[in-house]
């Protein structure tokens, strides 16, 4: 089996760290990479046959697709900040440019597209921010790709766990195509934790147990989720961010939470 821990490697020429293609994980939707951009430095890219997700996890960009020209777009310079990101959708088979104007660590999310949506900056006055959950179990949300927002298979969202709490908890499952009570979807975690040396913990496990694995998760890591239940944990004084990537043969995020942990859904 496919590890479901991706660790990044040393930039590539177009400065690649994370690289996960539904070949690479074994699944069939969900592309994900990361690009680690120096001021003045270039990424020429095609979406080919996938929609694509654009996220400028911090920095600022110039992104071109044929007439469409988003100028020196971006806000946040530390993920940490939390303020939420510019985004920009593309629809697949067209080819595009980004151009950081400052150091940019850039996320590029992907799955099919249908070629029925056209490019689009999404602001970050176009994403919901929402904290859900109590106690150790809060985290804030914000929706940068919902289901409310067009697209044809792109879900993409990102979450501030604050340090020592729980996130993806109670543990919940979609890895059945069995709607309307639950969706079928492949997710990447892509973490960033603060400070940097830090780490937390993310199991991933189905009921049988055929699948159980827990990993100790640091800086910019990613998982791997293709079934199965996937809660996370943030060590004491360590805040933790990920970004989702969630796409299926519905564009719908319906989720089954594991029976043994319900509970704690009404106490």
């Amino acid at each position: 089996m496919t590890s479901l821990l991706v660790r990044p490697t040393d930039p590539d020429a177009q400065g690649t760290v994370i690289d996960i293609t539904p070949e690479s994980a074994g699944w069939t939707h969900v592309g994900f990479r990361v690009h680690k951009l120096a001021k003045g430095q270039r990424l020429e890219a095609s979406s080919d046959g996938q929609e694509v997700c654009l996220v400028l996890l911090t920095g600022r960009a110039n992104v071109n697709c044929g007439e469409h020209r988003f100028e020196d777009i971006g806000k946040r310079m530390d993920i940490f900040e939390q303020i939420p990101p510019y985004a920009v959708y593309l629809p697949d088979h067209v080819s595009y440019s980004v151009e950081a104007t400052t150091d940019l660590e850039l996320a590029v999310c992907a799955a099919p597209g249908h070629g029925n949506h056209s490019p689009r900056l999404i602001a970050p006055d176009n994403v919901k921010q929402s904290t859900r959950g109590q106690g150790t179990n809060v985290r804030h949300v914000h929706d940068i790709l919902p289901e409310t927002e067009p697209a044809d298979s792109l879900l993409v969202v990102e979450v501030f766990t604050p340090a020592g709490n729980w996130s993806s908890y109670p543990p919940h499952k979609h890895d059945e195509d069995n709607l309307p009570n639950e969706s079928l979807l492949e997710e990447t975690y892509y973490h960033r934790i603060n400070p940097e040396q830090g780490f937390a913990f993310q199991r991933v496990y189905t009921d049988d147990r055929t699948l159980d694995e827990t990993m100790a998760v640091e800086n910019g890591c990613c998982v791997l989720v293709p079934k199965g239940y996937h809660p996370v944990g943030a060590s004491h004084g360590y805040s933790l961010y990920y970004l989702n990537v969630m796409a299926g043969p519905n564009r719908v995020w319906k989720f089954h939470n594991d029976p043994d942990h319900e509970w704690l859904m009404h106490a």
